[in-house]
């Protein structure tokens, strides 16, 4: 199922992004359309897989975060998500699907919340390997020495990355 978005549809989404801490992202001039591929719904942006919904489904209390795809297009410093990073020992779990573990991560940004999206990048290039949500704020986080301390929603490989383009 494709749908283009209208004008309202584009609000909403910008509206739901800014509460994350996304600014405006879709412009009103952007061809933008809703995708919905095996229960899976993205939205493409000029040509760009860039927002997935998780939960995915048809559950209107979904909420649209950045893909992998469009947070690789980003330059350093024009990130849309808070950054994690993370030890090369980690990246293999990460990319697999793995919620991330407090003993492979190298830095946490501060301010972060529970609940907050976060992009997981490998501490030798900065690459983007996936999207989480924190499951402790920072202070939390940086205290702890084990455990899982963040979901991972989105990785380099899953069925949102195989969509492609």
């Amino acid at each position: 199922m494709r749908k283009q978005l209208s004008r309202d549809d584009k609000d909403a989404i910008n509206a739901s992004l800014g509460t994350i801490g996304i600014p405006e992202f879709i412009g009103k001039k952007d061809n933008a359309e809703l995708v919905d591929e095996n229960g899976n719904k993205t939205v493409i942006v000029n040509g760009v897989r860039a927002l997935f919904y998780y939960p995915a489904g048809k559950d209107d209390t979904a909420h649209p975060y950045p893909t992998l795809r469009l947070l690789l297009t980003r330059q350093p410093g024009q990130d849309l998500l808070p950054r994690i990073v993370v030890d090369m020992g980690a990246v293999k779990f990460v990319t697999s699907g793995a919620d991330v573990m407090r003993p492979g991560i190298k830095a946490i940004p501060s301010g972060l919340s529970v609940g907050a999206p976060v992009v997981i990048v490998d501490e030798k290039h900065g690459k983007p390997l996936a999207v989480g949500l924190t499951l402790l704020d920072s202070a939390a986080m940086t205290a702890a020495t084990s455990g899982k301390v963040i979901k991972n929603i989105h990785w380099v490989g899953d069925a949102i990355w195989d969509l492609g383009q």
